[in-house]
């Protein structure tokens, strides 16, 4: 799966479970979701800056295996949550009907 398909199902994802699950929107929210073993699915954006806001979180996602998944821009990510302003990190919580997205997203990132 291409990179670009890859962030297309992750928005996707993200949208489908901001309406059947739970999701959870900024920085620290979305660090405290993956510390907690939470999280089963983050995207942060790359037009972050300063860029060491969210530094962190893609090591804390490896160590913590949540798959990890960077977007173009923090409006789309913004637009994905459901949210007016833009967001630098999303975090799924509950995948509501975007389980089977979310595996494959998964099983995509593992093999890339």
């Amino acid at each position: 799966m291409a990179e670009k398909d890859i962030i297309e199902k992750a928005l996707e994802a993200i949208e489908i479970a901001r309406n059947t699950g739970k999701i959870k929107k900024g920085t620290n929210e979305v660090t405290k979701a993956v510390e907690k073993g939470l999280a089963k699915l983050v995207a942060v954006a790359k037009d972050v800056s300063p860029p060491e806001i969210v530094m962190h979180l893609p090591l804390l996602c490896q160590e913590k295996g949540v798959p990890y998944v960077e977007v173009p821009t923090k409006e789309e990510l913004g637009v994905a949550a459901g949210i007016t302003v833009s967001t630098v990190s999303v975090a799924v919580v509950q995948e509501g009907d975007a389980k089977n997205l979310i595996k494959e997203i998964n099983n995509a990132l593992k093999k890339g």
